[in-house]
């Protein structure tokens, strides 16, 4: 989740839902360190069942969230998705969560093709993407010429108030 707020509208729906237990992850991104996640299926026993604002919840990735349905069925464990308003102990539930995984994960690789164009289109502009820069190009020249007069990598990082790492990826870009 990237805010608190949509934390708080998922939480607001699994309690209206009368869910007495909620687990969390606050996780961004396509991360699979998801310990709210593994807490949950830990803590899940046969009979149990789970219910997720939506199936994107379960995996970042077609394959994840498969994998997490059909570790549910295996052991017994009951999944209800609120947002495909969907029951997957039925044959029509399993069948719409396979389908709805498919479409969450294409929009999530839909969504990343988009981002790569638009940083494409923006360095064939001359425009930089990304985190800022640590160092002006006045800073560079500078840190070159350092270099060029002996200084250390660490004390030249510690002129400019950054890493060592940075001063040698920076030094060999140049």
């Amino acid at each position: 989740m990237t805010t608190k707020q949509y934390l708080d509208q998922q939480t607001d729906a699994l309690e209206q839902r009368g869910v007495g237990r909620i687990f969390t992850d606050k996780w961004t991104g396509r991360s699979n360190d998801r310990p709210g996640l593994q807490e949950l299926l830990e803590c899940a026993r046969p009979g149990d069942t789970l219910v997720v604002v939506a199936l994107d919840r379960l995996g970042h990735s077609l394959t994840g969230i498969i994998e997490t349905i059909c570790g549910l069925q295996q052991r017994g464990i009951c999944l209800v998705s609120l947002r495909e308003n969907l029951d997957i102990t039925t044959p029509t539930g399993k069948m719409m969560a396979s389908i709805f995984a498919a479409l969450a994960e294409y929009e999530v690789d839909h969504k990343a093709e988009r981002a790569t164009a638009a940083r494409e289109a923006a360095a064939a502009r001359g425009r930089h993407t990304g985190r800022p820069r640590s160092m002006t190009n006045e800073q560079i020249a500078l840190a070159k010429r350092m270099k060029e007069s002996g200084e250390s990598a660490p004390t030249i990082a510690a002129t400019f108030g950054v890493s060592k790492a940075t001063v040698y990826r920076t030094l060999e870009r140049t």
